[in-house]
């Protein structure tokens, strides 16, 4: 079994598995209702890790842009000019490198089938749970996971062939 070290999202782990025994199942007896919470929560579990997993990996590429915390409010321009000052070992050529990159992985977004697209922004950038995402885009959750599942793979595979490594 897996670990969620964060205490939060551990409660909002099993805030989202009681939500879901409630909602699917309010007409099981009350003693099948531990095994199927203990399923609904390996699940959900299981579905955050995953979630987790995908994320990072796809967020690391633009966290190296910007490496302080900033301030919603803060102009991007100013915030690429305190960059540059605060690491000034950075070169024309890795900022070239940094700008290529992220090109490469907005054409990867941009070239997906629209619904794989919606699904893996609504997944992965909005952090949107397989429920939520399912409701916004008008489809079962089933679909969502397909979506999604397809997404990570054909960016995968493009990103791999144009030798970019995440």
């Amino acid at each position: 079994m897996y670990g969620v070290r964060d205490e939060s999202a551990a409660l909002d782990i099993v805030q989202d598995a009681m939500l879901k025994l409630t909602e699917r199942y309010p007409d099981r007896p009350a003693e099948e209702l531990p095994m199927l919470f203990q399923r609904i929560l390996q699940n959900t579990i299981h579905d955050f890790f995953r979630r987790l997993k995908v994320r990072n990996a796809w967020t690391r590429p633009f966290s190296s842009f910007f490496t302080k915390e900033t301030d919603e409010d803060q102009d991007v321009m100013e915030m690429l000019e305190s960059l540059q000052e605060d690491h000034p070992g950075n070169t024309p050529e890795t900022d070239l490198a940094q700008q290529q990159t992220l090109g490469e992985i907005e054409a990867a977004l941009e070239n997906l089938p629209a619904r794989q697209r919606e699904a893996f922004l609504l997944r992965y950038w909005e952090e949107l749970d397989v429920a939520e995402t399912a409701a916004a885009m008008g489809c079962s959750e089933g679909s969502v996971k397909t979506h999604c599942s397809r997404a990570v793979h054909a960016l995968s595979s493009t990103l791999k062939a144009r030798g970019i490594k995440l």
